[in-house]
């Protein structure tokens, strides 16, 4: 079986990205694969490959692309080397020098009067008397 060490394109349109796989010589670009062993995005400038997998394929007779030979090459010389990602740190509130060296006074809280409501007064409703009927007496 002849082995090929390849790119496999991924990504959008315009946005390219491949991977580095290990694939057999008769099996279509993007079809089936033996191994990834590695990345490249050209347009980040990123490129992670495994060299010690790459090494172990290069020893069993794969032949890699003049582009993935090219990319093996760089990978070995340090160039293009992804960087582990930072996870984001907590910002700290930040104080400025000259505040904190004077503290200033400070100033009294004033109450500002609040405006009162006009008092609505209830119309006053007069209950009807009603006379009781007097008694007759007998």
């Amino acid at each position: 079986m002849a082995v090929r060490i390849r790119l496999r394109r991924m990504g959008k349109t315009n946005s390219p990205s491949y991977r580095v796989m290990v694939a057999d010589k008769r099996s279509p670009r993007d079809g089936k694969f033996i191994e990834q062993i590695g990345y490249y995005r050209p347009i980040q400038k990123e490129l992670d490959i495994k060299l010690d997998r790459a090494e172990y394929w290069l020893s069993q007779g794969a032949s890699p692309s003049e582009t993935v030979e090219r990319l093996i090459k760089m990978a070995r010389a340090g160039e293009w080397k992804v960087q582990p990602k930072e996870e984001p740190q907590p910002e700290e509130p930040k104080v400025e020098e000259n505040k904190a060296e004077e503290p200033q006074p400070e100033e009294p809280k004033v109450e500002e009067p609040q405006p009162e409501e006009p008092k609505v007064e209830e119309p006053k409703v007069e209950e009807p008397k009603v006379e009781e009927p007097k008694a007759e007496k007998e």
